[in-house]
């Protein structure tokens, strides 16, 4: 009888959860005191301490294993160790693979306890900082009230240097840095008091943390709870399409499109590497990354499987992945290379790419045959592509091969076709039914990302030397109709390494403190900007520093530091 009851209640309690994931989620508590971190790893930035007992909905596992992620009553989504929640092994192996980047849709639960903040010195900010404006104090402090702002709202100081960012948590995009004094006007909060949403001079919105702000609680809690509404101060203007940037001659192509289902929402962003090491993903997980990208050069006779390694070590480690797929242009012109090309990204694709980069900056001879340069034979080779790569993986996102940023061929040449030139005949000739989202390279820039003009170089006006410029341009080429992914976005430095190469000269003045405040800029910027979907940081972890100075824009520099992830982790 004993053996029978507790085979029934074994039975019962695999029914209840079965109940609990059909509604969403598996729904239990915290076994022992553990931390609640913004990702599946100690690397990642510290949210607050939850206690045993606390209760916690479960939306998913880490790929790589060992993490959980779920939500406490209080609204705190974050990651603790499998080991410190009260299920089973077989309960964590039947929750589906999340990333980090991964949306998040469940609903706090009904339930006791939540994340107590990370330190008792951020617990101590708000009330330090709680008194009205005017300096009043004492009792009187609750009932204070701000001036309104003449749209409404409450004018209240940044207590400290803070960021504005484009949701209510500590680890969503940053829009704006905060100087300490600076008034912003408060018009909605979260519903759990610690996040308020409000304006800064120059008209950017978003969220900020409540506990910087010289505020009192009071006048938190009688702000209306709002949701999302961010958004970046107004950005430049397109500039409108210099003489004889018109693409001549415009070619379509005329191939029916495989469905795309590719999970192209939000704003994601990665790096380009070399390997990953301990050290590399550590760094990346510091920095907010979730993508990582790798190039892979074909070569006609090639399989697919020399792929999958870069797809099992990037998943292993918790990384979506892009694969940017590089042809060779001495082979392009065999008979049924597009067709070779296309069956071996879509077996890419089938392997589990999350992206795939079709080619490499297809306007230069570089990489495309000179003399045959052409917008419209690239769309070709890319409808191919598309169709194969959907046809595999519905889901693996499709970015065009972005071209070299370049105004050197004053248009189109057998040598080459400046990159504005080139996307505008990709777009004549239909390219936007052959990809999720137009691939662009930005690496020349030596001015923050903010700046639509004072580059020191001849042709300051040049749109390739500026972060709007490139966005602009490319986003404007399809009228909107494809986000822009940067998959190279880089600032290049000599410091820590000998004078840069006369070629790269340019670059000379460039502070590895301006490299990483430019790139945590470029990223705050994308993510707001309502036109760009993936940037991939050039680059990560290289080391060469010859004539092509790799190293100096990797981000990793010589002493071992990261400045760059730092800066992109706060």
């Amino acid at each position: 009888m004993r053996r029978k009851t507790i085979w029934m209640m074994w039975v019962i309690s695999l029914l209840s959860v079965s109940l609990v994931l059909a509604q969403g989620g598996l729904l239990t508590n915290i076994a022992s005191n553990a931390k609640f971190r913004g990702g599946p790893g100690t690397e990642w930035v510290w949210l607050g301490n939850v206690d045993a007992g606390t209760t916690i909905l479960l939306d998913g596992r880490a790929p790589g294993g060992g993490w959980v992620r779920g939500i406490t009553p209080d609204g705190k989504v974050g990651w603790v160790t499998d080991g410190a929640v009260a299920v089973s092994a077989e309960q964590i192996a039947a929750l589906p693979s999340v990333w980090v980047d991964t949306p998040f849709t469940l609903g706090a639960p009904a339930g006791t306890g939540g994340v107590k903040p990370a330190s008792s010195v951020q617990q101590g900010i708000l009330a330090a900082t709680a008194q009205p404006q005017g300096g009043q104090a004492g009792g009187a402090a609750g009932n204070a009230a701000a001036a309104p702002l003449p749209e409404g709202g409450l004018q209240v100081k940044a207590g400290s240097n803070i960021k504005l960012r484009d949701n209510a948590n500590a680890s969503a995009g940053v829009i704006a840095q905060i100087t300490t004094g600076t008034t912003v006007a408060l018009d909605g909060r979260n519903a759990t008091q610690d996040w308020v949403r409000g304006t800064i001079p120059g008209g950017a919105k978003g969220w900020m943390a409540a506990r910087y702000l010289v505020v009192t609680a009071q006048q938190v809690v009688e702000l209306p709870v709002v949701e999302g509404g961010a958004s970046a101060a107004p950005a430049a203007a397109a500039p409108a399409p210099a003489s004889g940037e018109a693409a001549s001659a415009p070619v379509t192509v005329d191939i029916q499109p495989v469905a795309s289902t590719a999970p192209v929402r939000g704003f994601s962003y990665g790096g380009h590497v070399q390997g990953l090491s301990a050290n590399t993903v550590n760094y990346m997980h510091q920095a907010g990354m979730s993508w990582v990208k790798r190039q892979l050069r074909f070569f006609q006779g090639m399989g697919p499987d020399a792929a999958a390694g870069m797809i099992n070590e990037a998943h292993a480690n918790g990384f979506r992945i892009l694969i940017g797929i590089v042809g060779s242009p001495g082979e392009l012109n065999n008979g049924g290379y597009f067709d070779q090309y296309a069956g071996f990204v879509g077996g890419v694709a089938a392997l589990g790419a999350d992206a795939i980069e079709v080619w490499n900056e297809p306007n230069i001879d570089r990489e495309w045959p000179s003399g045959q340069i052409d917008p419209g034979r690239f769309t070709q080779l890319l409808a191919q592509a598309f169709n194969a790569i959907k046809g595999a993986n519905p889901n693996t996102l499709v970015i065009s091969g972005a071209p070299a940023p370049t105004g050197f061929f004053g248009g189109c040449s057998a040598a080459g076709c400046d990159d504005s030139q080139f996307v505008a005949g990709m777009a004549a000739a239909g390219a936007a039914r052959y990809m999720d989202c137009i691939g662009a390279h930005y690496n020349e820039g030596i001015v923050s990302p903010d700046q639509t003009s004072g580059d020191p170089r001849g042709n300051s006006g040049y749109y390739t030397r500026y972060f709007w410029g490139m966005v602009n341009t490319y986003y404007g080429a399809f009228r909107g109709a494809r986000s822009v992914c940067f998959t190279e976005l880089g600032y290049l430095t000599p410091e820590g390494y000998p004078p840069l190469p006369g070629a790269f000269g340019w670059a000379e003045n460039v502070s590895v403190g301006q490299q990483a405040a430019w790139i945590d800029r470029a990223v705050g910027l994308s993510r707001s900007s309502g036109k760009v979907k993936l940037l991939i940081v050039w680059n990560v972890d290289f080391t060469e520093y010859s004539a092509d100075p790799m190293g100096g824009y990797a981000i990793i520099r010589p002493d071992g530091s990261c400045p760059a992830c730092a800066a992109l982790s706060s």
